[in-house]
């Protein structure tokens, strides 16, 4: 109970600080999901009946989640400098791969005989990627999309080693001060408020596919 307590009057005396590194972590979040996002997307769209670039693109995808963090955090540095740089770039490699393979998965996975049904109707080949085989493919999708928001709260942290801010901040700091008073606090600080963030982060993702699937693919 002390523990808490002190966690408590901790944070309390520094929520300016709190808000500060949280908002650097969210926007890390935004951006980097919605740019990979983008990204593998439309690879995935644009490779969809092209089976040696839609694996190729995979295999380059997979690549990237295979190097160790912190390499990946610092080798960017001496060509973007530290900050938040070199941190969206690492980020951006790692969030591509749950995307683009969730992508490729669920538009693979629609039935072709839905397909040629649509066609049969008279759609075009655009209407039917638009009105029949993205919207079957969004629930898988949008879980690859979930993935990714969630690798970047707990990658992000890394970000403090290039100056990068975000949460990680109070992990470093209290890493960096043990035992000393209030250093584990500071840890404490960062790893709760990371994992409250990916949970709110989960909660408003499931909400947002229940609003934008279709009831009949629920």
């Amino acid at each position: 109970m002390d523990g808490i307590v002190n966690w408590w009057d901790y944070l309390s005396s520094r929520w300016d600080l709190v808000g500060a590194t949280l908002m650097e972590t969210i926007i890390y979040v935004v951006t980097v999901t919605v740019s990979a996002g983008v990204l593998a997307i439309v690879t995935g769209i644009l490779t969809r009946n092209r089976p040696f670039a839609k694996e190729m693109s995979l295999a380059i995808a997979s690549v990237f989640l295979t190097i160790p963090s912190l390499a990946l955090f610092t080798i960017f540095i001496p060509l973007v400098g530290l900050g938040f740089a070199p941190s969206f770039i690492a980020l951006f490699l790692y969030a591509i791969l749950p995307i683009l393979r969730n992508t490729v998965t669920g538009l693979d996975s629609v039935d072709p005989s839905v397909l040629e049904s649509a066609r049969g109707m008279g759609l075009t080949k655009s209407q039917v990627l638009l009105q029949v085989q993205l919207p079957l493919a969004w629930p898988v999708m949008l879980a690859g999309i979930r993935v990714a928001a969630l690798l970047t709260v707990g990658i992000s942290a890394i970000a403090t080693l290039v100056a990068g801010g975000g949460l990680g901040d109070f992990i470093k700091s209290g890493l960096a001060r043990l035992p000393l008073p209030n250093s584990l606090e500071a840890i404490w600080t960062g790893v709760i408020l990371s994992l409250a963030l990916a949970f709110t982060i989960d909660v408003l993702l499931r909400l947002l596919g229940r609003v934008t699937t279709p009831a009949g693919v629920r």
